[in-house]
């Protein structure tokens, strides 16, 4: 029977001469988010995908303001060994959406596989709505891109108006203090 000895510090070697690993007690777990986010950008390059969908309110949000979340439209079902993926999403018009489907599934598994050694059981992915890219992309304007727009004109007229006003002022008065005070400065 072989025998175990400590041969230096962390360390152990059998009478066989094999080192072994001492048994460090520990579990490794993933947050829901973390798989949401290496879902989400594993699928940002595939092509006929155009959207993740966030459902009603993250549309709503996204159209607000802009963001970057790659999480949105992900949901994830971790356990210790695996997990499972629902998917929202809008595919682009005229592509083989069943090849699409496939192409979502390998990158999912690999790329979650690959990560945290999890097994991917199940890739749901239901197809919310169909759009050409310059729809996407015309309905992908966010109202913080719209009101930034606005904004910047506005600032601009503000500055011109400014402008004007400050030239009139100085060739037209030198000075203005109320009637019951002194000036200032002479």
């Amino acid at each position: 029977m072989p025998t175990t000895t400590l041969n230096k510090p962390g360390t152990l070697k059998s009478t066989e001469g094999k080192n072994l690993k001492p048994e460090i007690k520990g579990e490794l777990t993933y947050e829901d988010k973390v798989l949401q986010k290496i879902v989400g950008i594993c699928l940002e390059h595939i092509d006929g995908l155009l959207t993740v969908d966030g459902g009603f309110f993250a549309n709503v949000a996204d159209k607000l303001v802009n963001t970057n979340d790659k999480t949105s439209g992900v949901d994830v079902e971790v356990g210790k060994k695996q997990v499972a993926v629902d998917l929202d999403i809008v595919a682009e018009y005229g592509i083989d959406i069943p090849d699409l489907y496939e192409k979502i599934k390998q990158d999912v598994v690999k790329h979650v596989n690959d990560m945290t050694g999890l097994d991917v059981i199940e890739v749901n992915v239901t197809v919310v709505d169909v759009k050409t890219r310059e729809e996407y992309e015309r309905d992908s304007v966010s109202l913080q891109d719209k009101v930034g727009e606005v904004g910047n004109k506005t600032k601009n007229a503000v500055n011109k108006g400014a402008r004007k006003t400050k030239a009139a002022v100085s060739t037209g008065v030198d000075k203005v203090t109320p009637d019951d005070q002194p000036p200032r400065v002479d």
